[in-house]
């Protein structure tokens, strides 16, 4: 049977994994943190529970399917539920925005606030459903490692206007400012700055429209579980603690991995679910890297970093929505100190994330549990956070408790926080970066860490520096390239899965 190793077990290496066993390859996953999920880490401290990684889930289909592969049902694993209400804004002057449910709720809000842009609103929505129906229906699972493939949607792309930033074409069609930001910010959630990223991005507007915002019972975590169960369950290896520090070759061709530890694992397939600047800068010889990967690990602008704040609280919070997004005195500015200029402002803005308003096994009885996720520098800014980092952590638990956590100070309990220093630790992440390279026009497709890897045969590339990016529905997308790179093994197939007639 032939051999894959599986270099990180964050959601792009779990759905690749599942891919791979069902094209009937022997399958070991390595990941370096005690548990799998990769950013999505589950910490508990004194019986609150937290979501370390994503908390929205809106793509359940491409989740599905992975269990369907293996002959599973994804409710017999976890159970996902629809949230009414998806995102709560709440702007600077004490105002809200309700954001989730029909499209006549989502007007009704609109009107409350700028009858004028219920119209515009409509052709925004219009304008991102195009936008879905070729960014996200007909590219997201294709490979884009040829530049022909790139030639060949050109002109859909410029034809959707591609080229223009979301802020763009956001602002094409709302007038008031709230709603400008409203529905903007989609690009943060996968690392980009609004008045930077391809409006590319705002498909994320329509496919939260076509399928919802979903929330896990039991976590992001126990998403996690579910998809190891069926690992385990179908053969698949599994080590942990364990850190690939090569990505060894033999004649061109990838021949296996050396561990930190010294051993050796032999495979005739690798998939790397690191990022990719890691891979060519740290796994891979210099040799085996292409010129043209070794230019995009040096030239291609990285994301933003993350401040995130877990606390629990002694009572509760009833009237603080699951999702609320806490908008800051400055937005445009703001991001440009972020994403630009690289400095750490005395104001932010954050998002704030309350499990409990829809799982209370969150927090013990009469407890709440949140995390607060603060968009900060990366570390190229050279911010020195055993400073900053308690600073900002006192500045974020006053501003709550101004606003939306009265008392905060005297209900918070078993706090603790993550920097951007953190994220290179814990999960190799260059300079820090939440979220690898930021979703430019010019880091997309083509222009993005490819799929098949730039450098030696059977090296391939999934996760949120690859096509086609950042966020859930993303890095599961990017293992789904994988059906058009890598063929099956005849005969091989996993009990219960079925395999793709991929080509090689």
């Amino acid at each position: 049977m032939s051999r894959a190793v599986v270099i990180g077990g964050g959601f792009g290496g779990l759905a690749a994994a599942i891919r791979l066993r069902a094209k009937g390859y022997d399958v070991t996953i390595i990941d370096r943190c005690k548990r799998l999920g990769g950013r999505a880490q589950v910490f508990e401290r004194d019986g609150y529970r937290h979501d370390a990684g994503p908390t929205v889930i809106t793509a359940p289909f491409l989740i599905e399917e992975l269990f369907q592969l293996l002959g599973a049902r994804m409710e017999d694993y976890v159970r996902l539920v629809p949230l009414p209400l998806w995102y709560r804004f709440f702007y600077p002057d004490g105002s809200t925005f309700d954001y989730g449910g029909t499209v006549e709720d989502t007007r009704r809000e609109i009107a409350r606030i700028s009858p004028e842009d219920v119209e515009g609103y409509n052709g925004l929505l219009a304008e991102s459903e195009r936008i879905y129906d070729v960014g996200f229906s007909q590219l997201a699972d294709k490979p884009f490692h040829r530049f022909g493939a790139m030639l060949k949607t050109l002109p859909a792309m410029l034809r959707l206007g591609s080229h223009r930033t979301v802020w763009q074409l956001v602002k094409r069609h709302l007038k008031h400012d709230k709603l400008r930001q409203a529905f903007s910010v989609q690009p943060l959630l996968v690392g980009g700055n609004p008045f930077s990223t391809t409006s590319i991005y705002n498909l994320i507007h329509f496919l939260e429209r076509a399928h919802g915002v979903h929330f896990a019972m039991g976590g992001t975590g126990a998403l996690v579980d579910g998809l190891e169960r069926l690992l385990r369950e179908n053969g698949v290896e599994i080590r942990l603690q364990t850190t690939v520090a090569a990505i060894e070759t033999d004649r061109g061709r990838v021949s296996g991995v050396r561990l930190e530890s010294g051993e050796r694992l032999v495979a005739d397939l690798i998939v790397s679910n690191t990022d990719p600047a890691h891979v060519y800068d740290d796994l891979l010889a210099r040799r085996d890297a292409k010129v043209s990967a070794r230019l995009k690990t040096r030239l291609a602008r990285k994301s933003m970093g993350l401040f995130v704040l877990f606390f629990g609280t002694e009572g509760t919070y009833e009237n603080v929505a699951h999702h609320t997004i806490w908008l800051g005195p400055r937005y445009k500015a703001l991001l440009n100190d972020i994403f630009n200029k690289k400095v750490l402002a005395e104001d932010f803005s954050l998002y704030l994330h309350r499990p409990t308003a829809t799982d209370p096994s969150f927090a013990p009885a009469g407890h709440e549990s949140f995390y607060a996720l603060v968009p900060v520098p990366n570390l190229q800014a050279g911010i020195d956070w055993s400073v900053e980092g308690p600073r900002l952590r006192d500045r974020v638990v006053a501003a709550l408790e101004r606003t939306l956590l009265p008392g905060l100070t005297d209900t918070i309990r078993s706090d603790f926080f993550m920097t951007p220093e953190d994220f290179l630790t814990d999960y190799l992440s260059p300079a820090g970066a939440g979220f690898s390279i930021a979703p430019h026009f010019t880091q997309s497709a083509w222009f993005r860490f490819h799929n098949r890897a730039e450098g030696p045969e059977n090296l391939f590339l999934v996760g949120a520096g690859t096509h086609p990016g950042a966020g859930l529905p993303g890095v599961i997308a990017s293992a789904k390239v994988l059906e058009h790179l890598v063929p099956p093994v005849v005969g091989g197939g996993a009990a219960g899965g079925r395999h793709s007639a991929g080509a090689a």
